[in-house]
């Protein structure tokens, strides 16, 4: 954006005229949803990569109270999951945790999320990152003619899902990393190693915990 300056000239004055102003530019933000059951360094690396590539200022990681999108499934507390994000993220000043899903409860629709965080910053842009695998699901999202009208949506490429979308998506390329909180979920019950899948703060507060041990 183009910053207005007075040229030097005697005739003009030095102090700033009260109608010229510095143009303001707008604060970028990742939004970042999910239910982090628990983190790893896919959510890491994914948020690092989008972050650096689309010049964002900060990624907000949101922990959802019920996700809308995705089967019925019991998931542990939020006070574990709030957590694990912290500890995940500690090292990264650009990384931090929003809690208006799990404030607000009940599901947590991404409509409900913008707009709650839209009346509170105003003349931030707001970028809302999804997996490819989820791109041909927009359609079935809860107001997504509205939503799209006030976030701008970025999608990870996954291998096998098409980059075709009616939708004004903005695509990444990462690095292809097959990990899943699911798979380390059954790693742990199974007592397999999952050293460097997952923070080792995270492994050891799990650990500590006792998180993960029995079936869902």
């Amino acid at each position: 954006m183009t910053v207005l300056e007075h040229k030097n000239n005697s005739s003009v004055s030095t102090q700033s005229s009260p109608r010229v102003k510095e143009a303001h530019v707008k604060k970028k933000i990742g939004i970042f949803g999910g239910s982090f059951n628990p983190p790893h360094i896919g959510h890491l690396i994914i948020a690092d990569q989008v972050q650096n590539q689309l010049g964002l200022e900060k990624i907000l990681f949101i922990p959802t109270a019920n996700p809308p999108h995705v089967s019925k499934k019991e998931t542990i507390s939020a006070e574990h999951r709030i957590e694990m994000i912290t500890l995940s993220i500690e090292e990264n000043p650009n990384f931090s945790v929003d809690l208006s899903e799990i404030v607000r409860g009940g599901k947590s629709y991404t409509f409900d999320t913008i707009v709650e965080l839209k009346e509170r910053n105003p003349e931030t842009e707001y970028y809302f990152i999804i997996g490819g695998d989820m791109v041909a699901d927009l359609k079935n999202w809860y107001k997504i003619e509205e939503l799209l009208k006030i976030v701008q949506f970025v999608a990870v490429r996954r291998p096998h899902y098409a980059k075709e979308t009616e939708y004004p998506v903005i695509w990444v390329d990462i690095p292809e990393i097959e990990i899943s909180s699911t798979l380390i979920r059954q790693k742990i019950r199974q007592n397999c190693s999952v050293n460097y899948l997952i923070s080792s703060t995270v492994l050891e507060y799990i650990q500590k915990e006792g998180l993960y041990k029995s079936n869902e």
